[in-house]
C-alpha cells in the first residue's frame, strides 16, 4: 500500500472516530447549544470522511472503516464513563480527551509521512485544524 493510501485511510478513520464518538453521546447532551455544536462538528467530520473517500477513489482504492470491535469498545467506554455522571461537563471532557488524542495522532502522521500530493496534505491539515477548533469550542462546556 502506498504512503498516500495509508495516510488517507488514517485521515478517514480519525474523522470517522469523531462521527462515532458524537453519535455515541449526543442523545445524552441536555443543552441545546451544545447539541448544535456537536451536530456541526459531526457534519465536518463526515465531510472529511467523504473527501478522503473521494481522493482514495482517485488512487483506485476504498476506505478502510473502523472495525466493529473498535466501534463497540468506543460505545462501551462512553457508556461506562457516563454511568456515574452524564452531565454536559463530563461529556465535554470525554469529547476533549478523544479530540486531543486525534490532534496528537494526526500531528505525528503529518510529521512522519512524506506526502507530495497537495490534496492529501490540505485534507490532513484541515482535519488537524478542525480538531483544534473543536477543542476550543468544547472548553465552553466545562
Amino acid at each position: 500500500m502506498s504512503e498516500e493510501v495509508e495516510f488517507l485511510n488514517y485521515i478517514y478513520k480519525n474523522a470517522e472516530m469523531g462521527v462515532i464518538g458524537i453519535d455515541d453521546i449526543i442523545t445524552k447532551v441536555s443543552e441545546e447549544k451544545f447539541i448544535k455544536l456537536l451536530k456541526s462538528e459531526r457534519e465536518e467530520y463526515q465531510s472529511i470522511c467523504n473527501e478522503a473517500e473521494d481522493i482514495l477513489k482517485k488512487y483506485g482504492k476504498q476506505n478502510e472503516e473502523i472495525g466493529l470491535m473498535a466501534k463497540m469498545s468506543s460505545k462501551m467506554m462512553s457508556e461506562m464513563k457516563m454511568i456515574k455522571d452524564s452531565t454536559d461537563n463530563t461529556i465535554a471532557k470525554m469529547m476533549m480527551e478523544g479530540t486531543n488524542k486525534g490532534i496528537i495522532e494526526i500531528t505525528e502522521k503529518i510529521n512522519a509521512y512524506n506526502i507530495e500530493d497537495a490534496e492529501i496534505v490540505v485534507l490532513a491539515n484541515r482535519l488537524k485544524s478542525t480538531l483544534e477548533k473543536n477543542i476550543d469550542e468544547l472548553k465552553k462546556y466545562l
